[in-house]
């Protein structure tokens, strides 16, 4: 089965957040068709073609990474252009809904799939966490198309509702899925508990995406991007990417620095963060 958007289900358009997060309640995804400007995504293609050249990467050596699948991890480290996907205003809003303004970075990475590979197997991405099932979201992820995803080319497959299940899949097990075919350009968004994962490419052309991934302010990021993106390019970090990539704190408590910020401490830059308990005094 594959996925081909309705009007009713590309709903109104980046701007209408209520319904894709009615859609993400319901099915554990949405879908917004053109949502990334085509500059930018000509940036973010040629950036990653730059990368994988520039440091010879190879496919993985697992059946979940994909033996024709080229991964670049770790990319806010790795190019400028990447600062603007964590804020991209198509995607946080709807993101900073399903969690909450706290939320962090957890990971940004790219999954181009070669011809040949076969599908990866489902998964849920907060599988980890062994949290019992079902619950609250506590990750929120979403696949850029960087071209044209179908069902031919290894388009994300996804199990609809699979989010409420009361179980994750068995790894490696088959379930009927459907693929979440997309123009290049566009986005899916879906609950962190939502069954998926990459399609078989049977085409004779690479499926190209951005993986941006984002966690609940007080979990683990899966990438640790405090000690792996060097403190020079942080310190080049708009304010609201340095919240998200856990320079900031969780709460005004969860993550500082003897009650003081991390980018007042790292960076030396000016803020006003009042420690809760500073906060709890000023108000009685």
């Amino acid at each position: 089965m594959r996925f081909r958007p309705t009007p009713d289900d590309v709903l109104a358009g980046m701007n209408d957040i209520s319904a894709h997060l009615s859609r993400i309640e319901s099915e554990g995804y949405t879908l917004i068709e053109n949502a990334i400007e085509p500059a930018l995504v000509d940036e973010l293609n040629d950036a990653l073609l730059e990368l994988e050249h520039a440091l010879n990467i190879v496919p993985g050596a697992n059946t979940f990474e994909g033996h024709h699948t080229i991964r670049v991890y770790n990319l806010l480290a790795q190019h400028a252009v990447f600062q603007k996907v964590p804020v991209h205003p198509a995607l946080l809003p709807i993101v900073e809904s399903v969690l909450d303004e706290g939320c962090l970075v957890s990971s940004v990475s790219s999954v181009s799939i070669d011809p040949g590979e076969t599908a990866q197997p489902l998964h849920a991405d907060d599988t980890l966490y062994n949290l019992t099932r079902p619950h609250d979201a506590v990750v929120c992820n979403s696949m850029w198309a960087l071209t044209d995803f179908t069902e031919e080319n290894g388009a994300t497959r996804i199990v609809p509702g699979s989010h409420r299940f009361p179980d994750k899949p068995e790894y490696g097990k088959h379930y009927d899925s459907i693929a979440a075919e997309m123009p290049k350009g566009s986005l899916l968004i879906w609950n962190g508990s939502l069954w998926h994962g990459g399609g078989a490419n049977d085409s004779g052309s690479r499926r190209v995406g951005i993986a941006m991934n984002y966690c609940a302010g007080f979990l683990r990021q899966q990438e640790n991007q405090q000690l792996g993106i060097p403190l020079e390019k942080v310190a080049t970090f708009s304010d609201r990417l340095l919240q998200l990539a856990g320079f900031g704190t969780y709460k005004a408590l969860i993550g500082h620095i003897d009650k003081q910020s991390p980018t007042r401490v790292l960076l030396d830059r000016e803020d006003n963060f009042l420690n809760v308990w500073d906060l709890v005094g000023k108000e009685s």
